[in-house]
């Protein structure tokens, strides 16, 4: 970070900001509808096609419990018991009204009797498999989080148990069963995901923590930017290397950086989104001590003013601040009037272009939004960062400024 940076003492330092997210994103006339999980799906799947084999018969629905307890009922769209020693279901994934890549996604439980007892569980086509560490799950295994594993292990003892009762005792060599999670549109589904760059190749990931998606929450972002940095460490600490993180705003700016720093890893690059803060933490958590932030001008606005999560509910882009910034960098009193009262940060960009003061205000805003995420990874994580920012234009493509 530039020496020319605010002192840490000066009264005139932002405060550190970082609003909770909301319970929904969106103020709507009506109820926004739950969906489930891949985990939950492909519970339910998996004991439905374990009943199918223990009793001969197609199950067209099945009920499974949720992490919280709460018992929830699935409808099969198939159910296969014509092979000797076999049976297959199929859950339909119903995302309700979140936006998801894997809504409609066919979870597929494959279920297969074993010598010795015990469950195993299998990912097949479609279920990406883990080829880095960082994730919590064992390289060269299927991704299939650690809760859903949960879930799908207990839904099939349940059927197996519901079995033994039914028969009135149990087994006294109890057999093992093999149970395969697959689902066939999985490695087109993926190909919408951070998957691939996180080392899950081939499919998607079995995922969920309560089973239940909650429509339009971005908990999963947040999660999944944390994860990232996680991997990024992770693969670091192998190679003996510094780790560097370049926190993207979005798609364009990911694309804007990765010129920037044509040398770096792939996974050293993250869409952030609205979750600076969440990073930040993670850095300092895992030792990462060199950040940089390739963002427009409105992320680089909210930032600069201390507002460490920035979803568009919980913060404003507040352009007084680049108003007071026309001042510090010389600019005439009419023009940082006008700055200080535009409509957005993009307004506020197109009149320091105008007026010839893009790099020099667009440097001093940099400037002041290092400071902030330094500030805030003493202050708020207890651990030091060197922060680097770069401001590019809106095609994402262009650096404008960069400390």
């Amino acid at each position: 970070m530039s020496d020319a940076a605010p002192d840490e003492g000066s009264p005139d330092l932002p405060a550190l900001r970082e609003p909770d997210l909301p319970r929904t994103m969106k103020v709507r006339p009506k109820a926004l509808r739950p969906g489930w999980t891949t985990g939950a799906c492909a519970a339910a799947a998996a004991k439905a096609a374990t009943t199918a084999l223990l009793t001969g018969e197609p199950q067209t629905w099945t009920e499974i419990a949720l992490p919280s307890g709460r018992r929830v009922t699935f409808a099969t769209d198939r159910c296969d018991v014509s092979r000797p020693g076999r049976a297959e279901a199929v859950v339909v994934k119903d995302a309700g009204d979140d936006p998801d890549v894997t809504h409609g996604a066919h979870l597929t439980a494959t279920v297969s009797w074993l010598p010795a007892g015990g469950i195993q569980l299998d990912g097949g086509v479609g279920v990406g498999v883990v080829t880095k560490p960082g994730l919590g799950l064992e390289v060269g295994g299927p991704a299939i989080n650690p809760v859903p594993r949960s879930m799908i292990e207990a839904s099939v003892a349940e059927a197996l148990d519901a079995e033994a009762m039914r028969a009135g005792a149990l087994s006294a060599e109890p057999r093992g069963l093999r149970v395969v999670i697959s689902v066939p549109e999985g490695e087109v589904m993926a190909r919408k995901t951070t998957n691939a760059r996180l080392g899950i190749l081939g499919g998607i990931s079995i995922l969920g923590t309560t089973g239940i998606v909650r429509p339009f929450s971005t908990a999963a972002w947040r999660a999944s930017v944390e994860q990232a940095v996680s991997v990024l460490a992770a693969q670091a600490a192998e190679t003996s290397q510094d780790p560097v993180l370049v926190l993207c705003t979005g798609g364009r700016t990911e694309k804007g950086a990765m010129l920037l720093f044509p040398d770096l890893p792939e996974v050293s690059f993250v869409e952030v989104g609205d979750f600076t803060g969440a990073a930040l933490r993670r850095c300092v958590e895992h030792g990462v001590r060199r950040v940089v932030f390739v963002g427009m001008a409105g992320k680089l606005t909210k930032l600069g003013a201390g507002v460490l999560m920035t979803h568009y509910t919980r913060s404003k882009v507040d352009c007084s601040l680049l108003g007071e910034i026309t001042r510090a960098v010389g600019g005439p009193a009419d023009l940082a009037e006008t700055v200080g009262a535009a409509n957005t940060a993009r307004h506020a960009y197109e009149l320091w272009d105008a007026a010839g003061l893009l790099p020099v205000a667009g440097l001093e805003l940099c400037r002041r939004v290092a400071a902030v995420l330094e500030r805030f990874a003493a202050a708020e994580c207890g651990g030091a960062i060197s922060a680097e920012v770069a401001m590019v234009d809106f095609s994402g493509l262009e650096v404008v400024a960069r400390t």
